[in-house]
């Protein structure tokens, strides 16, 4: 693969990942999780897809929504591993009311190429601040 199509799918990654927590796919995590993947964040350390699935559905609260937007995604490829920062915008609501809180991440990832394509093997995720209204 070429250094540009390695980035366009590991930027796709990220956009998989917050596609499948926006919509509860929940298992969807599994194909962008590495199967012993590790993961940092609010909700503690997690290890491994099973726990990494399991938490992540107990505790997003069925009332709420959210929405992630990335932005400034930069991946540094190193082979079959690469070096991934992004911020987030994440945005919580209930279906059809305007947000109730907002918070801004700033997200990095360890991404390795598997047979099955590039999956993350770590996330360290970091919140740089938050709005209740």
């Amino acid at each position: 693969m070429s250094p540009a199509t390695d980035r366009a799918e590991i930027a796709e990654l990220v956009a998989r990942l917050a596609q499948a927590l926006d919509e509860r796919r929940f298992e969807d995590l599994r194909g962008v999780y590495t199967p012993d993947a590790e993961t940092s964040s609010p909700r503690g350390a997690l290890h491994g897809i099973d726990d990494i699935v399991d938490v992540v559905r107990r505790t997003s609260p069925e009332e709420e929504s959210t929405q992630h937007l990335n932005t400034d995604v930069v991946v540094d490829l190193d082979g079959d591993h690469a070096e991934v920062g992004t911020h987030q915008l994440v945005y919580f609501f209930r279906r059809g009311e305007a947000p109730h809180r907002a918070a801004g991440v700033r997200a990095r990832y360890t991404a390795t190429r598997t047979p099955t394509g590039w999956r993350f093997a770590r996330a360290r995720i970091s919140p740089l601040w938050q709005h209740v209204s």
